[in-house]
């Protein structure tokens, strides 16, 4: 029996896709993909049977992907981003894995690894930050309590909170009752690596209203932290110190 494919499809530059993932994509005479949010680009003119999955439940994509494979098709399931992050691929797997069916998971670039690139910025800079929290604000979709952004902010790593610009004022306040300061650096990145990308910087002292002013609704990253500012102020990493030795250099005095 083939095995189904789940691939990354990166955060909306169709370019930005791993090789492995175009190849199956090419090979693929089933696909199944998320229709609101995967490039245009990436399923046209594939010779694959196309199955949108914006308009399905889970049942149903279970049931297109699981007759695909039994009939001896190559399928794949093309999620946006990374199915790893928010892809709500575990559900999918354990069904498959209930049938018997084979599966594989080809990551795909994050819109969050893509808004760092967008907002040219290193994440973990030594003497500045060496954590980054991915998260979301509970809406409609619960949070543990334990995971709420006030008591995550308490660490003032950087954060990447995805799903949640139409919060922007609750985050903000939550972001501040949390511990970041008023001055801390924001960004928002809208749609990124897509041709309508934008990008708002402000401190969190006034993103919300920025944003606001902006019309930004949805599929937008707020970016928060130290790291984020553009001239911060970190210490050089050891990695290139001329007096830090390691295993393929020895350091001068």
């Amino acid at each position: 029996m083939n095995r189904i494919y789940f691939v990354g499809a990166g955060p909306g530059d169709p370019e930005l896709i791993t090789v492995k993932g175009r190849r199956l994509l090419e090979q693929a005479e089933v696909v199944v993909y998320a229709g609101s949010l995967v490039p245009v680009a990436l399923v046209e003119g594939l010779a694959a049977e196309l199955h949108d999955s914006a308009g399905l439940t889970l049942e149903e994509i279970i049931a297109v992907m699981s007759e695909g494979v039994r009939a001896g098709k190559r399928v794949v399931r093309l999620h946006t981003g990374d199915p790893s992050i928010y892809g709500a691929i575990r559900e999918q797997m354990e069904q498959l894995a209930r049938q018997r069916i084979p599966f594989e998971v080809v990551p795909g670039v994050s819109s969050a690894t893509a808004a760092a690139a967008a907002l040219g910025a290193e994440l973990t800079l030594p003497g500045v930050s060496q954590t980054v929290i991915i998260t979301r604000r509970a809406g409609r979709t619960p949070v543990p309590e334990k995971e709420d952004l006030v008591s995550l902010a308490a660490h003032r790593a950087t954060m990447l909170i995805l799903l949640s610009v139409a919060m922007i004022d609750q985050v903000a306040a939550d972001l501040a009752a949390g511990g970041y300061p008023a001055e801390t650096p924001v960004a928002v990145v809208e749609k990124v690596s897509w041709p309508e990308q934008r990008i708002i910087r402000a401190t969190l002292g006034d993103i919300a209203g920025r944003v606001r002013a902006a019309g930004i609704k949805k599929t937008a990253i707020i970016a928060v932290g130290e790291a984020l500012r553009e001239e911060p102020a970190g210490a050089l990493s050891k990695l290139y110190d001329q007096s830090f030795s390691h295993g393929c250099r020895q350091g001068k005095e």
